[in-house]
């Protein structure tokens, strides 16, 4: 018997090992969140000083300009240094670093210092289980379906990275539009190469040409080209015939979401709102179950 064989005869057993699986990218997922930003701005940093210093250099300046930007020595990526407490220092150890269970074990602060954990780590992981789990629940077992759990854990990487920087990194967002089109290509989804190849220009442009509109009118940015190239990717995935619901769905929750901080929370309406996760939000529900979604609208107007 097979391992597809095997999950197929006990969904539970699949549904629990995606779980679990899911949890342990959570908290992987916490690390890029945190590093991701880090690690790219300190390499354009780095790009900044090795372009001014050659530029500095062939105008035979005698300016010296600095080498480095910061005094930071250490290597710094997605697995090194080791996890500390960012008050003492002290290294997270991997009894400390299970997924929601050691923070209730460390009932939410660290093991030396006493200073508190933050409730986003546990949350993270958790939604990233149960989003993981709704995916693999209502696809199966087939490889769309783990085609679709990388591809929503990139969504909650980008959505927290948005949130906290309002960037959504190249690094993510072009190997996952690449990796919509191959999965067309191989036919593991429906949607067809000719919908997926449209819905990658479609999703970029019309957004590129509402950016370029706003500019035009208000001399504003009103977005970033990232989230030009985030619904380019949802466009990949998805097919281009699902773009209007993603569009609608992600205005509809940023309006009610914008409007709900700057009336209740007092926000600063100057104070740019990121778009990217309600983009991911729409692109996530659009693609299980834009088509419920559309049949109940049809019927609805009688279409």
């Amino acid at each position: 018997m097979s391992i597809v064989d095997y999950l197929n005869l006990n969904p539970n057993f699949f549904l629990v090992s995606v779980f679990l699986l899911s949890l342990l990218v959570g908290s992987f997922l916490n690390v890029v969140i945190y590093r991701l930003p880090i690690m790219l701005k300190r390499e354009w940093q780095s790009d900044c000083v090795t372009f001014l210093s050659d530029e500095f250099k062939s105008e035979k300046s005698s300016y010296h300009f600095p080498e480095a930007v910061n005094n930071e020595t250490e290597p710094f990526n997605l697995s090194i240094p080791r996890s500390r407490c960012p008050a003492c220092g002290h290294q997270i150890t991997a009894l400390e670093n299970i997924p929601v269970i050691s923070w209730l074990f460390l009932r939410a602060k660290c093991s030396q210092c006493g200073s508190a954990i933050s409730i986003r780590y546990p949350i993270i992981e958790l939604s990233t289980a149960l989003l993981s789990v709704l995916v693999a629940y209502y696809f199966g077992v087939q490889w769309l379906t783990l085609a679709l759990l990388f591809l929503t854990w990139a969504l909650i990487a980008l959505t927290m990275i948005d949130f906290d920087t309002q960037l959504l990194p190249d690094n993510i967002t072009l190997p996952f539009l690449w990796l919509g089109l191959l999965i067309s290509l191989l036919r593991i989804s429906e949607v067809s190469l000719e919908n997926s190849v449209i819905g990658a220009i479609a999703g970029y442009m019309s957004l590129w040409i509402v950016y370029q509109l706003f500019k035009l009118i208000t001399g504003k940015e009103g977005m970033g080209f990232g989230d030009f190239k985030l619904l380019a990717v949802l466009g990949a995935w998805a097919g281009w015939q699902a773009l209007p619901l993603i569009l609608l769905l992600s205005a509809l929750v940023g309006a009610v979401v914008g409007i709900s901080l700057i009336l209740f929370l007092g926000r600063d309406k100057n104070i740019p709102i990121p778009f990217g996760p309600y983009l991911a939000a729409a692109g996530f529900i659009s693609l299980l179950w834009g088509k419920p979604i559309m049949h109940f609208y049809f019927n609805l107007v009688g279409l």
